[in-house]
Formats: structure tokens, C-alpha cells, sequence
């Protein structure tokens, strides 16, 4: 008798996921626990394990697949007739929604199906779960606004009143993407027009074209990156330091320990003055009115991979020493590069690094990663003739690129923290003094 093995819940807010390996076909024997899949959501690449031993009857997703929670993906002829006693997701609610921890794998969802129920191709989710969640009316005149969980929480962070959003969906549900929209309208006229892109012109009339989708990895940073640019009113500050000091002590320690690299130094120094100027380590919450400064210090570091860019993130950067950020950073790059990066790897962060040193540039405007408040950019450091004690010397100049929402910061604060910053890194005794 054959059982379903549903999509379970990948985590909060995460409807579903992209299809990006298929690892069994019909007519494969599989073992319990054995990975069925891989479902690439939210950046971050999980593999669905078999929750029983038997015999693949039916597959019913294939590579570049749409997947949401609780659709059914395969199905298995048990060798004993009976499913693993897995427990289905409960269905998402505005409250709770479990966690994939970082360490553990989701597990299947497995219903057994129905004799009396035809078995169908049709890879839909079935109707009633994950696609009508229930409904709040808005606090102001009671009408019913139709949205899911993850398009209300987007609408509270950007303080969105829903009963404005027009929704594209079925029955008029508003959608993530009209909640979007409608930001992006707001900023570009004022108002609550509509803004679309112009169609593009027939690109084939002048040569050959070749069209290719956008990933879930591109598209979700594009998504990310659009709303923080229409948004947030960016200002970019430079400055310079001199990182010859660092440089030589780096140097130094080669061969006596992990690899030390200048951007943990650059993180361990970010932690200290994060402290001293509490303003960019906090979000704004526009619906609120109000700024929620935060008393972690959870470091995001761009990483440039293969799908596109990653930004993994490190805990309690100002509790750790200098060795063990760069260990740790070297081991979340290297996971994200080989896709063992996980959801939880991508969240958190109260202030992202990206540096692009090692490929080349003097100066650049990061985007700050919403919700967080400012970045930090590093290019490539330059040996430059600098006066110093009545006299020119080569020294290693780094130069560094704050880019801040202008909303919460002024051009004062941003000189003042990049230059604090400077100072640390130019004397970086002076760490010793926060450990």
C-alpha cells in the first residue's frame, strides 16, 4: 500500500522551496533516512530523508520544481506495510511555526494513502493546507483582508496597512510579492499607484538571446536588495586605515594557528565599536515608531559563492577572541561554498561586513541588509607612502565604505563610528583592553 511523503514545514515564515535534486527514481529500494531530495529555500539547501524503508512507487517533482509544505512528493510501497510514526506539521499559524534546527535535517511528512483514493500526478498542496490560512480582520473597520502569515509579518516590519495592498492572488489574496509592490509605489510616486517595469523591447530582432531563470538564491537577494534600496534612504561614508601593524602581526602567527585573516580583525574591532555607538547595531520599526537597539552582537559576512551571494552569520562576535572568529568564519564560508548552509546560518544578523579585497577595488556603495541599519564595505588594501614620525613610509591602507540608513543615522555619527574604527584597527593593542 502506498504512503505519501509530504514537504514539512522548513521554518518560520517559509512557505516553501525550489527543487534542486531529485536523488531516487521509480523502482529504487530505499533505506530509512536515506535523503529522497534536496529543497533549496531561503538560501539555505536541505535534504529530505526517507522516513521508512520500501520501494519508490511514484515521484511527483522533478528538478527547478515549486515545492510548498505539506505537498506530496513521493510515494513509497512500505516493506512492512506501515509508516513511520512521523507526526504531520501542524498548519501554519501567526503564532508558531517549528524551527529546522541547524544541526538536524527536516523530517518527512508521511500520510498513508487511502484505499479508497485513486493515486493522481497531481503535485499540488492539498486544498485547505498551507493555502488558506486563517483570516485577521485589521484592527480599524473589521474588513477581512486574505493573507498568509509570512505576507502579514512583511507588511508589519514596513508598517503596511493590508486593507491597502490590491491582491493578485486567488479570491483576491494579497500576496508577499503585492505587499512589495506596493512598498516599491510608495517610494517611487508617493502614492498608492501600481509601478510596473516597462515590457523589454525584442532583443532577438538584433542577435541570438538566450533567457535563463532566475534561481531562488538570485531572486531572493534581488527581492532583498530592491525593497532595502526603494526604502531605506542610503548614504555612503569613506574613510581609510592603516592596517600595517595588523598586517605584520599576521605575518607573524602564520603556521602557529588557525589562519588569521584582516577581516577578523575587522569583525573583532566591528563588535567593540558597535557597542560605543549602540544606533547601528539597531532596526527601525516604522510601524512603531520606534528604534530596537540590540544587546547581541551577530555579525553577517558576505560570502561570494557559485549560486550568488550568502550571507552566513556569526554569534556573539564580542565574546569571542580573534582566533575563534576567524576559524568559525572560515568554516561557515567553506559550508555555504559546498551548500551545508542552513536557514538558521542566515538570520540573526545586527550588522553585516562584505569585503571585496581579495577581487579588487578601491571604494564601493554596500546595500544595507535590511533590517539591519548599516554595513560596512572593505576593499583592497594598498601600500601607500604615508608621513608619519617627519618622515614618508609604505604603510597598508585599507580602505572601508559605511553605507547607513540616514533615517537613524547622521553623516556626524557615520564619520565618528568609521574613524573610532580606524583608530582600533591602526592600534590594534587596543582590543586587548574589551576582550
Amino acid at each position: 500500500m502506498p504512503n505519501e511523503v509530504k514537504l514539512p514545514a522548513l521554518g518560520e515564515n517559509i512557505p516553501g522551496g525550489d527543487v534542486v535534486e531529485v536523488k531516487v527514481k521509480v523502482g529504487d529500494v530505499v533505506k530509512e533516512g536515506q535523503s529522497l531530495v534536496e529543497v533549496e529555500a531561503e538560501k539555505s539547501t536541505l535534504e529530505l530523508p526517507s522516513p521508512f524503508a520500501g520501494s519508490i512507487a511514484q515521484v511527483m517533482v522533478k528538478k527547478g520544481d515549486k515545492v510548498q509544505t505539506g505537498q506530496t512528493l513521493f510515494l513509497i510501497d512500505s516493506k512492512n506495510g506501515q509508516a513511520a510514526a512521523a507526526k504531520p506539521p501542524p498548519p501554519p499559524s501567526e503564532s508558531k511555526t517549528p524551527k529546522v534546527e541547524a544541526s538536524a535535517k527536516p523530517q518527512a511528512v508521511v500520510s498513508e494513502t487511502p484505499k479508497t483514493s485513486p493515486v493522481t500526478s497531481d503535485s499540488s498542496p492539498p486544498k485547505g493546507r498551507g493555502e488558506t490560512p486563517a483570516l485577521k480582520p485589521p484592527s480599524g473597520d473589521g474588513i477581512v483582508v486574505p493573507a498568509g502569515p509570512a505576507t502579514r509579518k512583511l507588511a508589519r516590519e514596513w508598517g503596511v496597512d493590508l486593507v491597502q495592498v490590491p491582491g493578485t492572488g486567488p479570491l483576491g489574496r494579497v500576496t508577499q510579492d503585492d505587499v512589495k509592490a506596493y512598498i516599491r509605489s510608495l517610494a517611487t510616486t508617493g502614492g498608492g499607484a501600481r509601478v510596473q517595469a516597462a515590457p523589454l523591447p525584442s532583443f532577438e530582432q538584433w542577435g541570438p538571446v538566450e533567457a535563463k531563470p532566475f534561481d531562488s538564491i538570485r531572486k531572493k537577494t534581488a527581492d532583498l536588495v530592491s525593497l532595502s534600496w526603494s526604502l531605506v534612504p542610503h548614504v555612503t561614508h569613506h574613510d581609510q586605515a592603516d592596517v600595517s601593524e595588523i598586517e605584520a602581526f599576521r605575518k607573524q602567527q602564520e603556521g602557529k594557528g588557525p589562519k588569521l585573516t584582516v577581516t577578523a580583525f575587522v569583525l573583532k574591532a566591528c563588535a567593540i565599536v558597535l557597542k560605543e555607538h549602540s544606533q547601528f547595531n539597531a532596526s527601525l520599526d516604522v510601524a512603531k515608531g520606534q528604534l530596537v537597539y540590540k544587546h547581541y552582537y551577530h555579525l553577517g559576512v558576505a560570502v561570494d559563492t557559485e549560486r550568488g551571494l550568502l550571507v552566513p552569520v556569526l554569534r556573539d562576535v564580542d565574546k569571542k577572541s580573534v582566533h575563534d572568529i576567524g576559524r568559525e568564519m572560515a568554516e561557515l564560508a567553506e559550508r555555504a561554498r559546498l551548500k551545508k548552509i542552513t536557514a538558521d546560518d542566515l538570520r540573526g544578523g545586527s550588522f553585516t561586513i562584505s569585503n571585496l579585497g581579495g577581487i579588487g577595488g578601491t571604494a564601493f556603495t554596500p546595500i544595507v541588509n535590511y533590517p539591519e541599519v548599516a554595513i560596512l564595505g572593505l576593499s583592497r588594501s594598498r601600500t601607500q607612502p604615508v608621513w608619519k614620525d617627519g618622515q614618508f613610509a609604505p604603510r597598508l591602507i585599507l580602505p572601508l565604505s559605511l553605507s547607513y540608513d540616514h533615517r537613524v543615522i547622521d553623516g556626524a555619527a557615520a564619520a565618528r563610528f568609521t574613524r573610532r574604527l580606524a583608530d582600533m584597527l591602526e592600534n590594534p593593542l587596543v582590543m586587548l583592553l574589551h576582550a
